[in-house]
């Protein structure tokens, strides 16, 4: 028996901005969201279980994303972050773009190597969009 990937958690300020920026990147899906927490999942998920469980969804779908109110602004580098990919054969450069015109903003973490560019979300999560080869 192991375990299955449920879920990464954002602490956050403003969970519902979040949760909404987060979808529109990914292309998911706000499936919960309340002052309390957001929860965003991929468009094939499940969504939440009858007994009202955050994003429980089917065995066989992917992590969602659960964003938590904290009240405190971010201040460190990330321990953790997402490494995303676009589509095989997709235009990076326009990905870049598309990046940048929701909100993200460039971070320079002092990274060497070419096929990856380090972002934050609008409350400062760092995440990296790979190269094509990756997607």
């Amino acid at each position: 028996m192991s375990v299955r990937w449920y879920s990464t958690v954002f602490d956050c300020r403003d969970v519902v901005a979040q949760a909404h920026w987060w979808a529109q990147l990914l292309d998911w899906r706000v499936t919960e969201e309340s002052a309390e927490g957001a929860v965003v999942a991929p468009p094939a998920d499940g969504g939440a279980d009858p007994s009202g469980s955050a994003g429980t969804g089917a065995r066989g779908s992917g992590p969602r994303l659960v964003f938590v109110p904290v009240p405190e602004r971010k201040t460190v580098k990330n321990r953790l972050h997402l490494d995303l990919a676009p589509p095989p054969g997709s235009d990076r450069a326009a990905e870049v773009e598309r990046l940048l015109g929701l909100g993200a903003r460039r971070v320079d973490l002092g990274q060497v190597d070419p096929d990856v560019d380090v972002f934050a979300d609008p409350e400062g999560n760092e995440f990296c969009l790979l190269s094509e080869e990756y997607g």
